[in-house]
Parts: structure tokens; C-alpha cells; sequence
């Protein structure tokens, strides 16, 4: 697979927006994901997922485990790694650590239903 040129700055492929980040936040409660494949978002309506393939790690605080908006996830580039996606051009990232941000739509509450935003579906 051919590398594309790496991207600096804020990254965005699709509902996932990378935003570069000057380290990892102190907290508690991490849980890590690591690996050569690490798929960001899955994609719900086309099945296709935003993967990050090379050696990276995936950092989540207890609260963004539970989809709290207070929480934040974190992907640390350890190496240069690419973003790709079926129906999207390759990224390439530099090493580095990005926040991971997830494109919400706004979704009117019902009375069985409290949450007011959802996760596109890409």
C-alpha cells in the first residue's frame, strides 16, 4: 500500500475530526486500544469503518467510555500511520497525539428517549 502524504494540523475524514493535541490529558480511569488497526468510528450505515493502520493506541477516559460529553478520546501516533476508509482518500498522519472528535446530529428528545444528539451515520 502506498503512503499518502502525511497531513499537518487538524484532520478531518468523513464524522471523525482529528484535532492535534499538546499531550495526553492527566487522568484516571484510561483504557488503551493498541495495535497496527484501530477503527475510530464504525460506519452504520455503509458498514464501512475509519481505521488508523500502523503503530498507534487509542486512550479513552472512564467518561467517553460511557459517551459522556466531559469525557475525551485520544489517538497517539507512535509512527507515521495512515486514516483510510472505503469511500474516502487515505490521511496520512504524523506522529503525534490527536484528540478524537465525532461528527453529532441534533435529535429532538422524546419522552423515552433523553439523549438529544446521536452519531452520524456515515
Amino acid at each position: 500500500m502506498s503512503r499518502p502524504q502525511a497531513v499537518r494540523g487538524i484532520i478531518r475524514q468523513g464524522d471523525v475530526l482529528l484535532v492535534p493535541a499538546d499531550g495526553l490529558p492527566a487522568r484516571e480511569h484510561e483504557q488503551v486500544v493498541a495495535g497496527p488497526r484501530i477503527v475510530l468510528a464504525e460506519g452504520e450505515a455503509t458498514g464501512h469503518a475509519h481505521v488508523v493502520l500502523g503503530r498507534a493506541r487509542l486512550v479513552r477516559t472512564a467518561s467517553a467510555l460511557s459517551r459522556q460529553s466531559s469525557g475525551r478520546t485520544h489517538l497517539v501516533v507512535e509512527e507515521p500511520a495512515n486514516l483510510v476508509h472505503d469511500e474516502h482518500d487515505s490521511i496520512g498522519l504524523l506522529p503525534g497525539v490527536y484528540e478524537v472528535h465525532r461528527q453529532r446530529e441534533y435529535v429532538p428528545p422524546t419522552p423515552r428517549r433523553r439523549e438529544s444528539t446521536r452519531w452520524v451515520a456515515d
